[in-house]
């Protein structure tokens, strides 16, 4: 198995109201992913953090393998999330991968 942990920070203009309805867009549209691509196990994204955090969201997901994980990432399911709830609102992204 295989873990795919991203954490974004959203660009600094998105506060409250519209902040947390880009929030849940995210969420809704990477857990829609369940059941759509090869290989993808589990898909779970954390929006609500406590006030320590340094990021806004988390996606934990995980893969039965690397290539499962190599083609979560074309595929165009994702690629359609990813470009339009994700990208247009996130000024960074860190990526952890892991084998479990």
């Amino acid at each position: 198995m295989v873990k795919h942990i991203i954490l974004w920070t959203l660009k600094p203009e998105l506060q409250g109201a519209e902040k947390d309805a880009v929030k849940a867009g995210i969420k809704e549209g990477l857990e829609g992913l369940a059941g759509q691509i090869p290989g993808l196990v589990e898909i779970r994204v954390q929006t609500e953090c406590l006030p320590s955090s340094n990021a806004d969201l988390m996606l934990d997901s995980t893969f039965t393998d690397e290539a499962a994980l190599k083609g979560y990432s074309v595929h165009p399911a994702h690629v359609a999330v990813a470009d339009g709830k994700v990208r247009p609102y996130t000024q960074l992204r860190s990526c952890l991968d892991f084998t479990v």
